[in-house]
């Protein structure tokens, strides 16, 4: 009778040992004691392999911890168990997210997409999916619609206004991200708004939003060079080379801080220095045409006449519709005897001043 109340009682606790095992494992997990968590939900994996509860949980553990691989392998277990399951899904899509494998996460996100097409956090992580994956036009067409629905939702309204920009629609993105810039005080969407109104010769607007970039977070990378642009282009030369110079005390190799700034020196004539930047951004883009074009004015102003004219030539065939390399060329060719030549590219620069003149203000 002992014996058989002792296997009864045996049978009772490995049956209870589970069900502890599961207990106790969301109880570290809910108090943040992940490895403890991790632990138990594998001891009890051992015991219950099918158990899709306890994998979904082990893989949300081991994703919190960074350890996305382990996270993927659960996931895809316990989806297998539950193919219907959508906070399983979403587990592994973030998993994937998380490890920038876009395609993949995409994946995930598109199946839960298909169930439910108004979650605003499924079409904002399919839609930044979209967007680093290249597939600019279908983030427009997902992301777009849900956040002039939901203009609470500033995360799917960045989402939204970087694939219009990315998409060419500039302004119309400018209204999405000037918005989450101001109302989440966003640095990154400030930079993304000062770069976009450079990119449409607004160049008060674009400091506007740089500088507030840089009061937000004085540390984020490359903002002294594109307020920089910002200050130059509209005007203000003298703070602009101040913030090249900090753009290169913390990049010596930015491409467009050298550019620039080099830029800034040749029109104050101290060639010298203007050299020594110019030379650099050469180095870091030997193919840039404003780079080669803009040396090509040191060269010029040093008497080097024959290099200044090949550097020219590049950037003239490099881009055929720029006006100012053919007529500096023009000066050039004259300068050098060489009038045959410089009448043909006086007659460029009469056909392009004529495009450009019947085409109006840009």
């Amino acid at each position: 009778m002992l014996r058989l109340l002792a296997f009864a009682f045996t049978l009772a606790l490995a049956a209870q040992q589970p069900d502890d095992l599961f207990r106790a494992a969301v109880e570290a997990q809910q108090r943040g004691d992940l490895e403890t968590a991790i632990r138990d939900y594998r001891e009890l994996l051992k015991m219950r392999p099918n158990a899709p509860a306890a994998r979904a949980n082990l893989g949300a553990a081991l994703a919190h911890l960074g350890r996305f691989e382990e996270a993927i392998a659960e996931d895809r277990l316990a989806l297998r168990l539950e193919p219907g399951n959508d906070a399983i899904r979403m587990n592994l899509g973030l998993a994937f997210y998380k490890q920038g494998q876009w395609q993949n996460a995409a994946g995930e996100f598109d199946q839960i997409y298909k169930h439910t097409p108004v979650d605003t956090r499924v079409v904002t992580l399919l839609g930044d999916c979209e967007l680093h994956l290249g597939k600019v036009e279908d983030a427009v067409r997902l992301a777009v619609p849900v956040a002039k629905a939901h203009p609470e939702n500033l995360d799917l309204a960045f989402v939204a206004g970087s694939a219009l920009i990315r998409a060419g629609k500039r302004r119309d993105g400018l209204v999405f991200i000037e918005r989450v810039a101001r109302e989440q005080k966003s640095a990154d969407a400030y930079v993304l708004a000062g770069s976009t109104w450079l990119d449409v010769n607004e160049f008060q607007a674009a400091r506007r939003d740089l500088e507030a970039a840089l009061e937000l977070n004085p540390t984020l990378p490359g903002v002294h060079t594109l307020l920089g642009m910002a200050l130059d282009k509209g005007g203000d030369a003298t703070t602009a080379e101040a913030e090249f110079r900090r753009a290169l005390e913390e990049k010596p190799d930015d491409f467009q801080a050298n550019l620039y700034l080099g830029a800034i020196l040749y029109k104050r004539r101290d060639l010298d220095e203007a050299r020594k930047f110019l030379e650099r951004a050469l180095k870091l883009d030997s193919s840039s045409a404003l780079a080669r074009f803009e040396f090509a004015q040191v060269e010029s102003a040093s008497g080097q006449l024959a290099e200044a004219v090949s550097d020219l030539q590049y950037a003239a065939k490099t881009d055929p519709h720029w006006l100012e390399p053919h007529v500096q060329l023009a000066a050039l060719y004259y300068k050098l005897h060489r009038p045959q030549e410089g009448a043909k590219e006086r007659e460029i620069v009469d056909k392009l001043e004529a495009e450009q003149q019947k085409k109006g203000p840009q």
